[in-house]
């Protein structure tokens, strides 16, 4: 998970990187992604984790998120088994049956292992709210975008209704003039002929 955490903190580095190039750059062209997708994390910058960003933080994260992994499992099972048998076959007699200390291996594991867990969860929380958080403010800002977009879309449709209108006005009207011209210039050819 520290790894997983610094990713994520080289990711914040490159947010206001981005941020601060495309404020220099020129406006993105149209179809064209822009480079700024992660702007509705910055808001959420300001935010650190419940137990910090140090060194123990990260590293007991990282323990925790281990606890649930395959490769743990499978390698704790071992262990156990191995144990069990070389004390129950007679091999060694450092922890005859009951297995006391066994009892008291698992025990302390599971002292440590409870907060490290509520740790990282504590954590993940924290960066679960960020990230509702901006996912939210993206969604608000695609509705007024899909708003304006509408908008835009009614005022030009009143737009060509209105230039519809004036063609067929003036198309009236240059047909009324064509047949005005049409009946003065056989009024013309009629007395010039006379």
């Amino acid at each position: 998970m520290g790894v997983a955490f610094l990713s994520f903190s080289k990711k914040i580095n490159a947010i206001k990187d981005m941020e601060s190039a495309s404020k220099k750059s020129k406006p993105a062209v149209s179809g064209e992604i822009p480079n700024n997708y992660y702007r509705f994390h910055l808001p959420h910058l300001h935010l650190v984790s419940v137990f910090g960003d140090d060194w123990f933080s990260l590293k007991a994260e990282a323990f925790a998120r281990f606890f649930g992994t395959p490769v743990f499992l499978i390698g704790q099972t071992v262990v156990v088994a191995v144990w069990i048998l070389l004390n129950a076959l007679g091999y060694t007699k450092f922890d005859i049956y009951p297995f006391i200390l066994l009892n008291l291996a698992f025990s302390l594991q599971a002292a440590y292992a409870a907060p490290l867990i509520l740790l990282a969860q504590t954590r993940q929380a924290d960066r679960d709210k960020a990230h509702a958080d901006a996912d939210a403010q993206h969604r608000e800002a695609l509705a007024i975008a899909s708003e304006d977009r509408q908008k835009l879309a009614s005022q030009q449709a009143d737009q060509l209704l209105e230039l519809l209108q004036q063609n067929t006005q003036m198309t009236k009207l240059i047909k009324e003039l064509s047949e005005h011209i049409d009946t003065l210039t056989q009024d013309i050819h009629n007395k010039a002929g006379a």
